[in-house]
């Protein structure tokens, strides 16, 4: 199967992708293989980035981590589709999230 780049799927085709990806994380799941789950996991963040818009993710906000309850994240700047900053609270080392982990605080919990 010729594979194609996050960036060149369709909506539709990377709607796909996300079930995919979700399916075979819930499959390894069940299997105990903890690892391979979060390898999937994170492909369809990924996936899922594609299908966001990066202009929604604002230099200098604070937003929350999806998936890390508790936590927040001060983005820096973004570079295609990963918001660089620091997490709030801790030690201010630079890391990068994919977009899609970000949730505007505005919207709820």
């Amino acid at each position: 199967m010729n594979e194609k780049n996050y960036s060149e799927m369709t909506e539709h085709e990377l709607r796909q992708e996300i079930a995919r990806l979700k399916e075979k994380a819930r499959k390894a799941e069940q299997l105990g293989i903890i690892n391979e789950f979060a390898v999937y996991e994170r492909k369809a963040l990924m996936a899922q980035a594609y299908m966001m818009d990066p202009n929604e993710i604002l230099p200098g906000e604070v937003y929350r981590i999806v998936g890390d309850e508790g936590n927040f994240f001060q983005v820096d700047y973004l570079k295609g589709r990963f918001a660089w900053g620091h997490r709030l609270g801790g030690e201010l080392h630079t890391e990068a999230l994919p977009i899609s982990m970000l949730q505007n605080l505005k919207k709820g919990k």
